[in-house]
């Protein structure tokens, strides 16, 4: 299964909002600023995301969009869910091995469990364990 960059560019909208989350509506074209991407495309995403009851527009000159809930209660699936379908690696109405069915079923679980497991806080407040600290001595 490949993530393709709706999902990728809608998961990078929920973290720019889940960021500054409690400080008020940021503009689509500052995340897409930031970000280096089509502001237009993210119009697009955007839509699905508010619709599903995810985030809240806010119109009027400092307007922009707000995450219509905090950002622990959010997870990876729920954006993905919206933006790209069901999570699944292949048909399975179309397998006819219960070797094989079998197979892409623990696939979509896994994947699935990695997806509802992770929220929006858990993305925002990462901490790359394999960057040591920026503190060097020298003696």
């Amino acid at each position: 299964m490949k993530i393709s960059t709706k999902g990728r560019y809608g998961l990078t909208i929920m973290m720019e909002l889940a960021g500054k989350f409690g400080e008020g509506p940021i503009s689509l074209k500052s995340i897409a600023e930031r970000n280096q991407l089509s502001e237009h495309y993210l119009e697009q995403l955007v839509a699905p995301l508010r619709n599903a009851g995810l985030v809240k527009s806010i119109r009027g000159a400092y307007g922009g969009y707000i995450l219509s809930k905090e950002p622990e209660t959010i997870t990876a699936g729920d954006v993905i869910r919206i933006l790209e379908g069901p999570i699944s690696p292949v048909d399975f109405t179309e397998e006819d091995d219960p070797a094989k069915r079998d197979l892409w079923l623990r696939i979509r679980d896994g994947i699935a469990s990695v997806l509802d497991s992770t929220t929006l806080a858990d993305l925002v407040n990462y901490q790359d364990p394999g960057v040591a600290d920026s503190y060097m001595f020298y003696i």
